[in-house]
């Protein structure tokens, strides 16, 4: 679960930082778009490099969850029967819901994701508009429910990812004696980062600063 969160993180940081190359204008936008189908050439056919990337990520995905319930499960087997005192635990149960919801959350919104920017299909600019147009188009201002929607699933990450970072640090022995509290603030500033940029563009679209 830790090294298909690492391979997940990593996805997350190289689309955030193509994510705003918007700020660059229309055209670099749509040719930094454009490299993503194109890397490797002629080396390798037209799409070989991001369809391998997209077949990596699927397979974390799969791998990712089937990982979480396996856990589970073991957890539910090693302690068939409940505690006779139940320790109520705010931040035990904070996790929980996080983890369990934003999971939900982030596989609805990555459906979203896909059928507006990348097929766009529930996108304004259709299948046809440009990357810029489809970015531009799908976060307009009269769109604000999208928008929305996009916040409160990015948050969602934000906190998922916070927590499995956590989680990742303690399972590959990071986390022990003095790196304990420095390594904690590493996985809260990296999931702010991200969230932030993640959530600059859309909400620049909305409100006219990007055309």
């Amino acid at each position: 679960m830790a090294v298909t969160g690492a391979v997940l993180v990593i996805y997350l940081v190289l689309h955030m930082a193509g994510n705003l190359k918007i700020y660059s204008g229309a055209e670099s936008y749509n040719a930094y778009a454009e490299f993503l189908r194109t890397m490797g050439e002629p080396a390798v056919p037209y799409r070989t490099v991001l369809t391998v990337i997209e077949v990596v990520l699927a397979v974390s995905v799969v791998l990712h969850m089937w990982a979480a319930i396996t856990l589970a499960r073991r957890a539910g087997r090693a302690r068939p029967v409940k505690y006779a005192a139940k320790r109520r635990s705010q931040a035990n149960g904070y996790v929980a819901h996080i983890m369990r919801w934003g999971g939900v959350t982030i596989a609805l919104f990555v459906i979203w994701h896909l059928l507006d920017l990348t097929f766009g299909t529930v996108n304004p600019a259709g299948w046809d508009g440009t990357p810029y147009e489809r970015m531009v188009q799908g976060f307009a201002p009269e769109r604000w429910w999208v928008t929305l929607f996009y916040a409160v699933s990015v948050v969602m990450v934000g906190l998922h990812l916070r927590h499995g970072l956590w989680s990742a640090f303690q399972t590959l022995g990071l986390a022990s004696g003095r790196s304990y509290r420095p390594l904690r603030a590493t996985a809260a500033v990296i999931s702010a980062v991200l969230v932030v940029g993640f959530l600059v563009v859309p909400f620049s679209i909305m409100i006219g600063a990007v055309k």
